[in-house]
């Protein structure tokens, strides 16, 4: 990933806590077919180094077979992001030197992909995922919710992907690359769309913005 030095974040708890709060990850390898990439929800656990991405995918997705024996793997985490117009900067009326650009939030996983087909791993999977998400509700669904024949035929028809990460990078694109005074435009002109979109972008550039 293209990283300028003022985008490049390098604090690993920050981009621990990104991956958990975006946990939809697009699983990138490459395999006698080619390149294949499936998004699908990880759960980030402790390790060694940047910790332990487990996911799943359908049996029937053949993905998982490029990651029998161990593959290398690209997992691309997706956050904020919003197109950021010229018009905004304050620059543009004393210069014109401006150009359009997209300011967003990612952070890529690598590392090797493995298959894992053992039932205990996948039990353990689903139900840390679920507790993940559902965790957040007022009254959380749980695994056990369900007949276990029924999750048990759920289980037979997924297989596993785990990847120790041996690097994890982050990019925060905010604007950090103008002046005070475009970045002070950038946050109201993204506040005057009045979108939730726009709003947590303004937040960002307020909260990441720096002289570059």
């Amino acid at each position: 990933m293209y990283q300028p030095p003022h985008f490049r974040e390098e604090d690993l708890t920050r981009k621990q806590d990104f991956v958990r709060a975006f946990p939809f990850g697009l699983l990138v390898t490459a395999g006698a077919g080619g390149l294949m990439a499936n998004g699908l929800p990880w759960l980030l656990e402790a390790g060694a180094g940047a910790g332990v991405l487990r996911g799943h995918v359908a049996r029937a997705n053949g993905q998982w077979r490029a990651c029998v024996g161990g593959t290398d793997a690209l997992v691309v985490f997706q956050g904020p992001d919003h197109y950021i117009s010229p018009s905004w900067y304050p620059t543009k009326q004393e210069t014109h030197k401006v150009v359009p650009t997209w300011n967003y939030a990612m952070v890529q996983a690598r590392g090797v992909a493995r298959a894992v087909e053992d039932p205990a791993w996948l039990h353990a999977q689903i139900r840390g995922l679920t507790d993940m998400m559902e965790g957040r509700r007022p009254q959380p669904w749980a695994v056990d919710d369900a007949p276990a024949p029924f999750v048990e035929a759920q289980v037979r028809g997924i297989v596993g992907i785990e990847i120790e990460i041996v690097s994890l990078d982050g990019k925060w694109k905010a604007s950090q690359n103008r002046q005070e005074a475009d970045r002070g435009g950038v946050v109201a002109g993204l506040a005057s769309l009045g979108t939730d979109d726009a709003a947590t972008m303004a937040a960002l550039v307020q909260e990441r913005g720096r002289p570059a």
